[in-house]
């Protein structure tokens, strides 16, 4: 056993989860591995576990109605600087935007800013981005049209004010 003190385990009052967190005293943790001798000390939590809680408590948060207007999604690493961009551009139009700047698929993208429940996909690649234009996908009705980097802003105010009431 790598523990050499305390060691301890918390779980849910009712004991009905495996434990929700643990951790103890580890000295001779890093020898082990062919480290220099270090007092330690280490302590983790279950994701998965803290989640089943939540469940079963109801108080997991719902991202029904989280109020995103729209979805800012980078095509690539070397785009998340104009991503970024195009994030702030939006905000400051007065939307309320979730910027993605991870290496998701396409497909993943629409079906996050779907469980948002956002109206619009901003898609930034680098061969449209080059031309100084931004993918939008309106997401209610299927359909993408292109944009001119320069009419973001005007474009942002225009589908707020057409926003339907659920959002």
């Amino acid at each position: 056993a790598y523990y050499t003190g305390v060691v301890f385990e918390a779980f849910d009052r009712k004991g009905v989860l495996r434990a929700i967190a643990g951790g103890g005293r580890y000295d001779k943790l890093l020898e082990t591995f062919g480290g220099d001798p270090t007092p330690a000390a280490g302590f983790g939590f279950g994701d998965a576990v803290i989640v089943e809680l939540l469940k079963d408590r109801d108080l997991l948060p719902s991202f029904e109605s989280a109020g995103i207007d729209t979805v800012v999604f980078a095509m690539g690493e070397d785009m998340y600087p104009a991503a970024v961009n195009v994030a702030n551009i939006l905000r400051s139009a007065g939307q309320n935007v979730d910027l993605v700047l991870e290496n998701k698929k396409t497909k993943w993208v629409f079906k996050h800013a779907d469980r948002l429940g956002a109206k619009y996909c901003a898609i930034i690649g680098s061969e449209e981005f080059a031309k100084g234009e931004v993918a939008i996908k309106d997401l209610e009705l299927g359909e993408q049209k292109t944009l001119l980097q320069t009419e973001l802003s005007k474009w942002a105010s225009t589908a707020l004010e057409h926003a339907t009431p659920s959002q």
